[in-house]
């Protein structure tokens, strides 16, 4: 029986990674994408670049990689207002969580995932969740991913099961994991082609992508670029 997994894929780092990993675990995979009304496009074009450079730096994985969709999920931005959704500063909010966190996201892509997975006779969803280097967000915590596993799987009587890769992975670990499954020719694609930063800036390249190198998105990656780029040297 062919094994195949749907990817939860956004254009950024980390989805980028779990697409390979999973392009190298299963016989066949998918993406899906999802337009909620993001305050900037840049993310939308950077993971058709992604998915086209993969597929030309790559030919052994693309005879695995399936089609991509795009789902329309703009009631997010309607039901919340966040710094990811509209025009607004990046900050640390009263609660503990930053003004990026959108209320339910992961878990609307998570069911809107499984529903598609689900009509294509799909096996697996993988996602870019991660408890270890993260904003904080409540949705990307392993407890979650567990519950909303078994949600989905009593809600469609199925045993669609939820991947988390980099879940106990932080940045250094996530750049590491790069390199072991693509190489160095997989990560100069993810410095140059992913986007990870809050605000939609590529105007300038740092040695660990484009960025605005402020925010907590950048922070993390640019802290983990340098903790893996100096374990690379040292060796």
């Amino acid at each position: 029986m062919t094994e195949k997994a749907l990817v939860l894929f956004s254009g950024g780092q980390d989805s980028t990674t779990c697409l390979v990993w999973a392009l190298e675990k299963y016989d066949y995979v998918e993406t899906i994408g999802f337009d909620y009304g993001q305050r900037h496009s840049i993310e939308m074009e950077c993971r058709l670049r992604t998915l086209s450079e993969l597929k030309q730096r790559f030919p052994s994985w693309t005879k695995r990689l399936g089609k991509d969709q795009v789902i329309n999920l703009g009631f997010i931005s309607e039901i919340s207002e966040t710094a990811l959704t509209s025009d607004t500063e990046i900050k640390m909010l009263g609660n503990g969580l930053p003004s990026t966190f959108i209320p339910g996201r992961n878990l609307f892509f998570l069911s809107v995932s499984a529903a598609v997975a689900y009509r294509a006779g799909i096996d697996a969803l993988v996602g870019g969740m991660c408890e270890t280097d993260y904003s904080g967000y409540p949705d990307c915590r392993d407890e979650f991913v567990k519950s909303a596993q078994m949600t989905i799987q009593k809600a469609m009587d199925s045993e669609l099961i939820v991947e988390t890769p980099l879940m106990w992975l932080d940045k250094a670990q996530t750049w590491e994991l790069s390199d072991e499954l693509g190489g160095q020719s997989l990560v100069e694609l993810i410095v140059e082609e992913t986007h990870t930063c809050y605000r939609g800036d590529r105007s300038v390249r740092h040695e660990w992508g484009y960025g605005c190198d402020d925010c907590f998105a950048c922070e993390i990656r640019a802290k983990g670029w340098r903790s893996y780029h100096s374990s690379k040297v040292s060796t």
